[in-house]
């Protein structure tokens, strides 16, 4: 229900743009957002964003990194600049979705894409 894209291997100091697509029999789509996993540590949550568009970020891509959506599309997105090699992890996505026919939300996950920076 969630696909997760444009993950690849990119420079240090350069720029990708993650998208987040959701399919199916969706009413509505609430709250999303992004983590990552990087090898030997923890889950870290990137970024998030609310139905109306309020965002919030970790510490360490605060100024780097900008979440966004479109309600029509209902796509998320994550644009990632300046990045370094802290920044290599798998990342997914995550979102809060109503589907037809069901009163309460379920929260689904991406596949996870890989984002590799490299020196």
């Amino acid at each position: 229900q969630l696909q997760a894209s444009g993950g690849g291997l990119v420079q240090d100091g350069g720029s990708l743009r993650l998208s987040c697509a959701a399919t199916g029999n969706i009413f509505s789509v609430g709250y999303m957002g992004w983590y990552r996993q990087a090898p030997g540590k923890q889950r870290e949550l990137v970024a998030t964003i609310g139905s109306e568009g309020t965002t919030d970020y970790a510490d360490s891509v605060k100024g780097r990194f900008t979440i966004s959506r479109d309600n029509a599309k209902k796509t998320m997105y994550l644009q990632m600049g300046s990045l370094t090699l802290e920044d290599t992890a798998v990342y997914f996505c995550y979102a809060a979705i109503v589907n037809w026919g069901r009163k309460t939300e379920d929260v689904y996950w991406g596949q996870g894409t890989q984002v590799t920076v490299s020196s």
